[in-house]
């Protein structure tokens, strides 16, 4: 009787190990990368077989936004303090720092020269009618320069932490790591402190990657049950010369950059990206996917420390190469739609304004929209036309938004694997092999 009972007991203790093997293999034991695929595909047939109920799905992907969002301000405070302190000679911030900058700045100057030889190529504009399209409320005009560099200055550091206000959390981290790096070794433990808190928002960002194939597959039903793929039909042209140029920007420019400048072949950089292009493409917020281009690229790509916690948050707000394409492609689009006949000296014009319109964008979904009146001024076009331009493309915008986003996160590591390899922080070993399957 005892040997029987406790046989039986074996074998009810048996069944939960064998239902968490399982999870294990099928689940766990599954890379991130095919699950969010898999997740992707759901939720285009979900979506499609749905239709317009797909939105009852949608409040389990503003679940996985919010839970991104809410690391993005601590873990860009917290990576950049400890990125500065971790340095130890301040010129070596001064160095990534200008490099990185630099590299944004030529990136998205490309970026909006693709998109207007894409427009002139495909001429997405050319016999557009706004007859059925309602006018837009187009945002106000964007603040002038000078108040924009003032608006970076928190007046209260911890509400711009609160508040989510990436570009004054980044103006403060820095102002902190350069506190604690000038006065070592005296704020050694407070830079270690801060290294400690780096290091456990980055495991946060693991937990809430696991919510990751829910949150897509919830995202990506709720577009494609409401928009659907004959969206694309209305703006065909726009939409290919908007997949072709972002293509070119991503494979050729910034793959360019990795081969030819940085001397490293391009395939690792696209093979291990596969996390941060799924959650791009889903979300449509640079912001959104900063978390997860941090991780990979320092466990995946071999970025250092120093390098990521510098290069990646500055590439939230500076570079937004998709956003640039997509607006100087818009621009020609409008330009064509109104039948004004470009110049070279307005073409010139229009990349200079797109790219400082560019590089003030919020990193949130179809923000750039909304700066488009700045650009369309240069060419003589008023908030009524820009309304109607902005009323025709907002319905299908989410869709296009998808692409240009991925465009923006291989940016920011195209350039942050660059910066790495220049200053000897690569770790050119975990950069080349093959993550394990």
């Amino acid at each position: 009787m005892a040997t029987e009972q406790d046989s039986g007991a074996s074998v009810d203790a048996a069944q939960p190990r064998g239902a968490g093997a399982l999870l294990r293999r099928y689940w766990f034991g599954v890379v991130l990368w095919k699950r969010i695929l898999v997740a992707l595909a759901l939720g285009t047939i979900a979506g499609l077989t749905l239709g317009e109920a797909a939105v009852q799905l949608k409040w389990m992907g503003d679940v996985f936004i919010r839970l991104i969002r809410m690391v993005v301000a601590p873990l860009v405070f917290f990576s950049i303090v400890s990125g500065i302190a971790s340095m130890g000679d301040p010129k070596r911030l001064g160095a990534i720092g200008s490099k990185t900058l630099a590299l944004y700045l030529t990136l998205t100057v490309i970026a909006v020269s693709v998109g207007m030889t894409m427009g002139a190529i495909f001429q997405p504009g050319v016999g557009m009618d706004f007859a059925g399209a309602a006018p837009a409320q187009i945002a106000k005009a964007p603040p002038s320069l000078g108040e924009h560099l003032i608006s970076i200055i928190p007046t209260n550091p911890i509400a711009a932490l609160a508040q989510g206000d990436v570009q004054s959390v980044i103006f403060f981290g820095i102002l902190v790591g350069l506190a604690i790096l000038t006065i070592a070794p005296r704020a050694e433990p407070v830079g270690r402190l801060f290294q400690m808190g780096a290091d456990i928002m980055l495991q946060i960002v693991r937990f809430v990657m696991e919510v990751a194939p829910f949150g897509v597959f919830a995202l990506v039903a709720w577009v494609m049950g409401t928009t659907g793929p004959s969206a694309f039909i209305h703006v065909l042209k726009l939409a290919a010369a908007l997949v072709l140029g972002c293509a070119f920007q991503t494979l050729i420019i910034h793959g360019g950059l990795v081969r030819l400048v940085a001397r490293l072949p391009v395939l690792p950089l696209f093979r291990d990206i596969t996390d941060v292009v799924a959650i791009a493409f889903s979300t449509s917020s640079s912001a959104a996917t900063l978390p997860v281009a941090m991780r990979v690229a320092e466990k995946n790509l071999g970025v250092s420390h120093a390098v990521t916690s510098t290069a990646m948050p500055l590439g939230v707000t500076l570079s937004m190469d998709g956003t640039a394409l997509y607006v100087a492609l818009l621009a020609v689009l409008s330009a064509q739609a109104f039948g004004i006949d470009l110049h070279l000296s307005q073409y010139v014009m229009l990349v200079l304004a797109t790219t400082v319109v560019a590089l003030g964008t919020a990193p949130v979904p179809s923000a750039s929209l909304f700066m488009l009146a700045a650009v369309l001024q240069v060419i003589g076009l008023g908030a009524e036309q820009t309304a109607l331009v902005v009323g025709f493309i907002l319905p299908f915008d989410r869709l296009l938004d998808m692409t240009r986003t991925i465009t923006s996160a291989t940016s920011d590591l195209s350039t942050a694997v660059t910066v790495a390899k220049w200053e000897g922080e690569l770790d050119v070993e975990t950069y080349l092999r093959r993550p394990a399957e």
